[in-house]
């Protein structure tokens, strides 16, 4: 899979320069071994789980509302340009998820459809597998389809369990929160992992 993170210059009296994603094994040329990644994705169990039993010839639908709170997940192609931008996934691998397995998890967390979300969060709250988040957001800046996976991993909304001694609980704001208004909240959480937890956001420290 080759994915453009920016555009190729028309000016073909400069050489450009195609490199393959960065901190990963390269295979062969512009072929990275993804297998860890894609362990990773299938770990979250990353389809539609539920608890009644099927209906013959029903549907499991959802309002427009509930369809709208999947835009921007969906979308994610598996490129994981965001992911091996992170400097967290670069030094966790083998443990944090990473942005765009993270992203996904939530993508199911957040369908209302699903009837697995406390089961989804469970797996989750542990020391690694999200709370190496740092807010750097580099998986925002490099992601192809412009989607913004550290906005995913804050609505999570799940703190450590338990807070370790002496952490504080910042109130950064309300609401969901986008563009200008979140990068402002990213900076207030920049030394602590930002959290959403019912329509409000925190920073743990």
């Amino acid at each position: 899979m080759e994915i453009c993170t920016g555009r190729i210059d028309t000016n073909t009296s400069s050489a450009t320069k195609i490199y393959p994603l960065p901190h990963t094994y390269v295979v062969k040329d512009l072929v990275p071994d993804l297998t860890q990644f894609y362990k990773q994705y299938k770990s979250i169990k990353p389809y539609l789980q539920r608890k009644d039993p099927p209906t013959p010839m029903k549907e499991n639908l959802q309002s427009i509302a509930d369809r709208k709170k999947l835009d921007g997940m969906y979308e994610c192609i598996l490129c994981a340009c965001c992911s091996t931008s992170c400097p967290s996934y670069w030094w966790n691998s083998s443990e944090y998820l990473g942005p765009a397995v993270l992203m996904q998890s939530y993508r199911w967390i957040a369908d209302s459809r699903d009837q697995f979300t406390e089961e989804r969060k469970a797996a989750l709250d542990n020391e690694m597998s999200l709370y190496r988040c740092h807010t750097i957001m580099n998986c925002a800046k490099t992601c192809p389809k412009g989607l913004n996976p550290g906005l995913a991993i804050a609505k999570v909304g799940i703190p450590p369990s338990p807070l370790p001694s002496g952490t504080i609980l910042t109130w950064c704001g309300t609401t969901d929160q986008e563009g200008a208004g979140f990068r402002q909240l990213i900076t207030v959480a920049f030394s602590g992992l930002l959290g959403f937890r019912g329509g409000e956001w925190y920073s743990y420290r």
